[in-house]
């Protein structure tokens, strides 16, 4: 009975959607129920042949960059470090728009992608036995820390290089001179990419965005140290204000896809949030910052080289912050919407400039070989990381978070 109210219910559904959109959405969803029935012998013969070889059909998130880089790069690394009883072919479609054009090039050559693999993902999932013939990418996260043991599965070729170079030459960059890409999310993308007629679509997610303002002292910091900064981004709100020649705006003069994937691949190493631009660095095993991190869940513990701040939660009613463990002891750890935090009477609060700062002098001097550590870090360290093990038992934690903020903060630990 509730099954059939449920099939009711989305008859219903697509009966208005169609008298809403007319003929245009009738052609296009009985396109979507014929197109696959072609593809059923092909499907019949593909479970015929499973004994032998296992054919699958899977779907890359390719309109969220940050899924489009980390679900398809930690799925090729599971991949390499499986032994499987009989030859894999995995067969790809992309979600339909694509968020970079670079990468979906450089994927192409890496993975098998057909737009007629669609058809056959749905024929496939009309029929017993679909489970066997389907791939399931992982999550955007590398909790296993299986990352850092391998090398990218995507690589630029002999003229992508040369024209890197070149193109990064023509914004300003001096040849064999170091420099670090830098993200501050917020809403533009969104709105950009995906329009809404509903006023505020986006703003659910308001409470990971960062002011690019709070990011300048630490890119000056770089600059006056030698390096050259990169601002990136696609559709941003705000320009980044400096008059120092060795920081660029490139994400409102110059930006490309190719250089969002260019300057993610080869940067000394990348500051930014929770962004989807984060995992570009990170697929590409570039050390990164993570300041204005939030839900603390999400943490990024993997890599031995990241650090990371996360943003401080203010309880309004009570005049204080809350302590991370009593974060990482309830569901706050994983909200992800304005309103949830609102409900409780939660103010959620970026990292200051001095905390940025700090944060990114403190992984210059790491990779560059000159941080000095003291029994004061190395104490708080495990003690914060010692939050996350009774709620995350099997995650690895190799990443460290920042030492100047955790002495100022060390109350919050609980």
């Amino acid at each position: 009975m509730r099954g059939e109210k449920r099939f009711l219910a989305f008859l219903r559904g697509q009966l208005a959607q169609i008298r809403r959109g007319g003929i245009a959405v009738l052609w296009r969803k009985a396109t979507y129920v014929l197109a696959p029935l072609p593809f059923l012998p092909l499907v019949l013969l593909i479970r015929v042949l499973h004994p032998w070889i296992s054919i699958r059909f899977g779907l890359l998130i390719s309109y969220r960059i940050g899924h489009f880089s980390t679900n398809t790069e930690l799925y090729l690394t599971q991949r390499e470090l499986t032994e499987t009883k009989r030859p894999v072919l995995d067969l790809f479609f992309l979600d339909g728009a694509v968020s970079n054009q670079q990468l979906k090039k450089m994927w192409s050559r890496t993975l098998r992608i057909s737009r007629f693999a669609r058809h056959a993902y749905v024929c496939n999932k009309l029929l017993p036995g679909k489970e066997n013939h389907i791939v399931t990418l992982s999550a955007a996260w590398d909790v296993e820390g299986i990352l850092e043991n391998t090398r990218p599965h995507i690589s630029f070729t002999t003229e992508e290089e040369q024209q890197g170079q070149r193109e990064l030459k023509q914004l300003g960059l001096p040849d064999d001179t170091p420099f670090v890409g830098i993200h501050a999310r917020d809403s533009g993308y969104l709105e950009y990419a995906f329009p809404s007629e509903e006023p505020g679509r986006w703003r659910y997610n308001d409470h990971r965005d960062s002011s690019i303002h709070s990011f300048v002292p630490a890119a000056e910091q770089l600059a006056m140290k030698g390096y050259y900064v990169f601002r990136t981004g696609v559709a941003v709100k705000e320009a980044l204000n400096s008059a120092n020649p060795r920081i660029f705006d490139y994400a409102l003069n110059g930006r490309t896809d190719f250089l969002d994937i260019y300057i993610g691949a080869k940067c000394h190493f990348f500051i930014c949030d929770t962004t989807g631009m984060s995992n570009i660095p990170m697929i590409f095993r570039r050390p990164t910052a993570w300041v204005n991190f939030v839900p603390m869940e999400l943490a990024p513990t993997w890599n031995s080289k990241d650090l990371f701040l996360p943003k401080k939660l203010w309880l309004v009613d009570g005049h204080r912050f809350l302590t991370f463990q009593e974060i990482l002891s309830s569901d706050i750890c994983r909200f992800y919407t304005d309103e949830k935090y609102a409900r409780l009477g939660i103010e959620v609060i970026d990292n200051t400039r001095e905390e940025i700062s700090s944060l990114v002098l403190e992984m210059e001097q790491r990779l560059s070989g000159t941080w000095q550590t003291n029994e004061e870090d190395e104490e708080l360290q495990p003690r914060f990381w010692a939050l996350f093990s009774p709620r995350y038992p099997k995650r690895v934690f190799r990443s460290r978070i920042g030492a100047e903020f955790l002495r100022q903060n060390q109350e919050l630990l609980g």
